[in-house]
């Protein structure tokens, strides 16, 4: 099993917490919910960072069975879709922000 995390890092502008949550909740997350071969979908919200780390406050952690899964979540119409809406949801709620993607093993 492969977990792919997408890693929001940068700050949300202040007071928009909230609203950047629904926003996710409403608009992105139905879309990520959907991508092809997705075997779970998470979405994680800061609740306390580390003072000395980097600002994350929102993370999207899919997980897949195989590679070949991986490969048809990032083709899939879904994923474009919601690529699409990101730059006007930087523009909305975010000071600063850059995404990033890891991959993960579980064992």
């Amino acid at each position: 099993m492969i977990s792919r995390c997408a890693l929001f890092i940068g700050t949300v502008k202040p007071g928009l917490e909230a609203q950047m949550r629904a926003h996710v909740e409403a608009q992105l997350a139905p879309l990520w919910r959907q991508f092809e071969g997705a075997a779970a979908v998470r979405v994680l919200y800061a609740h306390k960072l580390d003072d000395n780390g980097p600002a994350i406050p929102l993370v999207l952690q899919v997980d897949y069975h195989s590679r070949a899964d991986i490969d048809r979540a990032l083709a899939s119409p879904a994923r474009f879709k919601s690529r699409d809406m990101l730059p006007a949801f930087y523009e909305q709620f975010w000071d600063q922000v850059q995404l990033v993607h890891h991959e993960y093993e579980i064992g």
